[in-house]
């Protein structure tokens, strides 16, 4: 029971600063990209080259066959910018405190706060290419239906399963510096074991029920049965919905209170 005191204390703390994370957020996109000709618009420009890329790779060099009724390329962009989101958001997330430390000596300041600056800052980018989504099905005439809109369930979905790693990770790594190493190295092995340039429907049951295990499985293909497949999260997964609450709300609970214990001894590290 102290354990979810802890965390409500946390959480409510954390709401209370709200204002707060919001300008730190905004602050904290910009200067990403601060001093440079192009400034704010470099965010947006990167990616979108990436994509552009990847779109004449495998559209115009490898002439990918369409997934089921629609382009390969809308197939890939549905899967591949869900995990734009959830990489960046965790490798930047991961090392927020350590690369603010100086505002550990600041009593008021709630370090806490810093991991959701940087998933607030990403979230900004990531809206843009969910526009981009949008976009190119309309550019390639393929139906969009009212199921889109659950794509906000998913991203919200994402956002929580982020606070809760972000707040093991980032506090750990002051203690224990691979940890950031360890994160990267976590991310691509995630990457190659989510569906997202591969369908997971090549994969025999006994082996697609160990990739199911990945909460960002329930991520990729949500978003795909969101723009694609037109399915209701509630209609074909409610057993994979309910594993991944069941685990994506213990990280979150566990990432507060390993957060709020771990938070006394943070600028003994530093």
């Amino acid at each position: 029971m102290n354990y979810f005191r802890i965390f409500s204390v946390f959480i409510r703390e954390l709401f209370s600063r709200r204002q707060m994370i919001l300008a730190l957020a905004k602050q904290d996109f910009r200067s990403k990209y601060l001093g440079s000709y192009l400034g704010i618009l470099w965010a947006f420009i990167h990616p979108t080259i990436y994509v552009a890329i990847l779109w004449f790779v495998f559209e115009v060099g490898f002439k990918s066959k369409p997934a089921g009724d629609v382009p390969f390329v809308l197939w890939m962009l549905s899967g591949i910018i869900p995990w734009f989101f959830f990489n960046d958001c965790l490798n930047s997330a991961t090392h927020s405190i350590l690369e603010n430390s100086f505002l550990l000596k600041k009593v008021n300041f709630s370090v806490g706060m810093l991991p959701i600056v940087k998933i607030l800052s990403a979230l900004v980018l990531h809206a843009f290419f969910i526009v981009v989504i949008f976009g190119m099905f309309l550019v390639y005439q393929a139906p969009l239906t009212i199921h889109c809109i659950q794509v906000f369930y998913y991203l919200f979905a994402t956002i929580v399963l982020l606070l809760g790693l972000s707040w093991i990770t980032s506090s750990v790594i002051l203690f224990f510096r691979d940890m950031g190493p360890l994160v990267g190295m976590v991310l691509q092995f995630l990457f190659w074991m989510t569906p997202i340039f591969w369908s997971a429907k090549i994969l025999p049951m006994k082996y697609l029920n160990m990739v199911k295990l990945n909460p960002v499985y329930y991520l990729v293909e949500g978003y795909r049965e969101s723009f694609i497949y037109h399915v209701w999260f509630w209609e074909r997964h409610y057993v994979l919905t309910l594993y991944y609450w069941a685990v994506t709300g213990t990280i979150f609970v566990l990432g507060a209170v390993v957060f709020k214990r771990l938070r006394p001894h943070f600028a003994d590290v530093i």
